[in-house]
């Protein structure tokens, strides 16, 4: 039970890594000032909800958020940000039940900006100790990292450059203290998370490689990885830095389009062969990495032909994930006005070929791994089930469920594992705990301290 005085504080986001790194911010500051986070939005006092507009679908999902909220714990104040509360406010501010709106350009500030508007009591001398991380109560392990905001670029899709301004980098002794706090709280993996990550450090003069050799030299996390990162900006010492076995060897690199005159509408910055170029150099670099990928499906103007490119080429290149999007105007993009709009029942028709073709690379990504033993760090479990199967995520970023071990907790710990089959669900591979080993004195960095090596070999 909360102490006197004490607000319970629900916080809800959906979106990208970047909100999720935002509500992580926030979670630490409500604690400062001796409040409780809480997974429990009916049993809140303050509900803070951090909207996504980057599509209609997006918009859609955050105003069923935020009605889910009033609905279910009309009593609780209710404060929300994010780019819907950005691009549509005035909107918004008309609407009953929000007692607060805060657009991008303030939610650095929004923890103080909702104590003086409403008023919140502040008790930090019965704050919870630093070691407390606000991650844990909210049922997560991982911890993103905003280390960037706002981008330079138009693609003209794209509706996130108005709702999250210009470029700006966090410094590198600010990104170096969150880490090193969320790993003495007992955090185990950071992901660096930003709007444009490759534009990190463009207003410091610096590269991102000098940010992730600092995170690596001043930290101790046992796991650090990459948000999403265009791919026209990778750093030139990037490769070098994955010799480092706690640089997880995953990159999400967001293609768009296989089809250069598509990717010329879209005003992207990089055409298929120079992609292609990457993903050689970035596979005779980093032998094991594991590629990812983001698709839109139904350009305005794209024909089958070049639709038929883009599957050519997501096969080409062998993506071991694919997330797919079908093209939704947005108001504000150059895209919203172009012609040849493609008809909704060829957009959803072009998207569940493509999610077949995903599928198919996805499965034979996760066989090349069978047989293999590697780490993962367990998050949860799978559902709803209390005994249900546990799931984590290798180095590559590979879905892993672990049937529960009876009598032993072992959430957030980086067990050594034997990737044994493909779950029937075909997005998860099966694992086995392996036991325990003497540990060598070059034991792997993203070990757990007693669960023996974790050499995380490359696929044949």
């Amino acid at each position: 039970m909360p102490g006197p005085g004490m607000m319970r504080v629900n916080l809800q986001t959906l979106g990208c890594r970047l909100n999720e790194a935002e509500l992580e911010t926030w979670a630490r500051q409500f604690q400062q000032l001796g409040h409780q986070v809480t997974p429990d939005e009916t049993g809140a006092d303050l509900v803070v909800v951090n909207t996504c507009a980057v599509t209609q679908e997006a918009v859609r999902k955050s105003r069923k958020l935020l009605r889910r909220a009033q609905r279910d714990n009309p009593r609780a104040k209710l404060v929300v940000s994010g780019c819907l509360a950005t691009l549509e406010n005035q909107a918004l501010a008309l609407e009953a039940g929000i007692d607060l709106l805060i657009p991008n350009a303030d939610k650095d500030r929004l923890v103080a900006i909702a104590a003086a508007e409403l008023d919140l009591p502040a008790m930090p001398l019965t704050a919870m100790a630093a070691e407390a991380n606000p991650l844990f109560a909210r049922g997560r392990q991982r911890a993103f990292i905003k280390v960037q905001d706002g981008c330079r670029y138009r693609c003209a899709f794209c509706i996130v450059t108005l709702a999250r301004g210009e470029e700006r980098s966090r410094t590198i002794p600010e990104v170096v203290d969150e880490i090193n706090r969320a790993a003495a709280a007992g955090i185990r993996e950071a992901v660096l998370a930003g709007v444009h990550l490759g534009g990190w450090g463009s207003d410091l003069g610096l590269g991102l490689d000098d940010l992730i050799g600092a995170v690596l030299a001043e930290t101790d996390m046992p796991r650090l990885r990459l948000g999403s990162l265009e791919p026209w900006e990778l750093p030139d010492g990037l490769w070098d830095l994955f010799a480092n076995p706690r640089l997880m060897p995953h990159l999400h690199l967001p293609l768009q389009s296989g089809a250069d005159s598509v990717l010329r509408r879209m005003a992207r910055r990089c055409r298929t062969q120079e992609f292609a170029d990457l993903a050689r150099e970035a596979r005779a670099r980093v032998p094991d990495i594991h590629l990812t990928t983001d698709i839109i499906a139904g350009f305005p103007g794209e024909t089958d032909a070049e639709w038929r490119q883009t599957l050519d080429f997501v096969a080409a290149i062998g993506f071991g994930q694919v997330h797919i999007f079908a093209y939704s105007p947005r108001p504000g993009t150059k895209a919203a006005s172009l012609p040849d709009q493609v008809p909704a029942e060829v957009k959803k028709a072009r998207s569940r070929e493509l999610h077949a073709l995903a599928r198919r690379l996805k499965a034979e990504t996760f066989a090349r791994y069978l047989g293999h033993q590697t780490s993962i760090l367990l998050e949860g479990r799978q559902g709803r089930d209390p005994d249900g199967d546990r799931y984590g995520y290798t180095p590559h970023y590979l879905p892993v469920r672990l049937e529960p071990s009876p009598g032993q907790d072992l959430t957030n710990q980086l067990l050594r594992v034997e990737l044994t089959a493909i779950h029937p669900d075909g997005d998860s591979l099966i694992a086995t705990l392996v036991p325990p080993q003497p540990r060598p004195d070059h034991q792997d960095a993203s070990a757990g301290a007693a669960l023996g090596p974790l050499a995380d070999p490359a696929p044949a």
